[in-house]
């Protein structure tokens, strides 16, 4: 690829995020002030003092008033982003390269969703007449073919293989259960998540990640000037965004075992950033967990676990709170819900709350000297999607 990437020139300066759930007296528009203004406070500006705006939403805000109506911005730039669901983290990247141009001085990313009472389900989409190759599932039903592809590749039984997929949904209900931003706060055995009634092939209830409503934000400066802000800058080392053919639905040797488009933009950040081992480097990553078997395959495509390993890494407790690398330490998708614009930013409120040690104790990743996250935000189905992936880092690299 040719990205260069702008390593350690921009910093997030500030952040908010809030409650995801069933926001039912809450309009997007309160939700997304409540977003902006957290993330302005937060930074130590007004929200006036913002040069440029980025607002990602895929399904409920679609121009740019959307965002300048309720804020009563005067006279600023605001850029509608969607890019599915990693249309949040596609709002932060382009605020921070537009930043490292030299455009604007303080720019600010905000993805804002509004699903519970908008109409808007998982389910799949009329689709005019075609010549059949184009997908037309639930996005369940896609990614519940991903556990029979995985047992039947690397030997593994099936029931087995279940029980570790909702071991990784106990792992982030159990983490979510410790946030008090998040949609579901109580914890959920692996026997329970196997007994819930299905959804697609295998994939139960408590595989799928919930349909939520929420806002999240993040203000990011010049690196230079971050320290103005904040003492506890958090500097971006890579942003890397890949978006694939959709060839997948009609290869016949697409097994449903990786996402190529994750590889992909896994190998560009860590170029970017100067990783080399992404598991021994790492402190924690938040990934696309929108249903458990993602989660699995992603372990691999981030280079987290050697190929056909991820499982055993999660019964050994690799990615648990307290493992090597946490994974999705704030509940993930599963857990903390998925109001699909907001996600992204979402997950970069995670790594910016626990690399800066402003997490209760009980949900901190354990102390190390490793100082760099990941974000994996995604969006799409298997062989048809688009992947993001972003590192940052509490302290710049000499």
């Amino acid at each position: 690829m040719g990205s260069h990437g702008i390593k350690d020139k921009v910093a997030i300066v500030g952040m908010h995020c809030t409650n995801f759930g069933e926001a039912w007296e809450s309009s997007a528009e309160d939700l997304a002030i409540e977003a902006v203004r957290g993330a302005a406070k937060s930074t130590g500006v007004e929200v006036d003092d913002v040069d440029a705006f980025w607002l990602g939403s895929s399904i409920t805000m679609d121009v740019g008033i959307c965002l300048a109506a309720p804020l009563q911005l005067q006279n600023k730039p605001v850029s509608v982003v969607r890019n599915f669901c990693a249309t949040g983290s596609e709002a932060l990247r382009q605020a921070a390269y537009a930043v490292s141009s030299g455009a604007y001085d303080l720019a600010l990313a905000v993805g804002v969703e509004k699903t519970k009472d908008g109409g808007w389900s998982g389910l799949p989409r009329d689709f005019p007449p075609n010549d059949g190759t184009v997908r037309n599932l639930s996005a369940a039903a896609m990614y519940s073919m991903i556990l029979p592809a995985y047992a039947e590749k690397y030997g593994i039984e099936v029931d087995e293989l279940r029980r570790t997929l909702a071991r990784i949904g106990s792992k982030n209900h159990a983490n979510g259960a410790k946030n008090p931003l998040a949609q579901f706060r109580r914890e959920v055995s692996v026997d329970s998540i196997c007994a819930a009634p299905s959804i697609a092939g295998q994939l139960g209830v408590f595989d799928c990640a919930g349909v939520a409503d929420g806002a999240a934000a993040a203000v990011v400066c010049r690196a230079e000037d971050a320290h103005r802000y904040t003492d506890k800058p958090i500097f971006i080392k890579a942003l890397s965004l890949v978006a694939g053919t959709g060839s997948g639905l009609i290869d016949p040797e697409y097994d449903y075992t990786t996402f190529p488009e994750v590889v992909a933009s896994a190998t560009d950040a860590y170029a970017q950033a100067d990783i080399e081992d992404p598991r021994a480097e790492l402190a924690m990553a938040e990934v696309h967990d929108c249903f458990t078997p993602t989660e699995l395959v992603l372990m691999e495509d981030l280079r987290f676990a050697e190929r056909g390993e991820g499982w055993r890494e999660v019964e050994a407790g690799t990615f648990d709170l307290d493992g090597e690398l946490p994974v999705n330490s704030d509940g993930g998708l599963k857990a903390f819900g998925h109001p699909v614009g907001a996600s992204g930013l979402r997950m970069h409120y995670e790594c910016f709350l626990q690399l800066r040690g402003e997490v209760d104790p009980e949900r901190a990743i354990p102390a190390s000297d490793r100082t760099k996250a990941l974000v994996h935000n995604l969006g799409g189905y298997p062989g048809e999607m688009v992947s993001f992936v972003s590192v940052v880092g509490s302290e710049p690299d000499s």
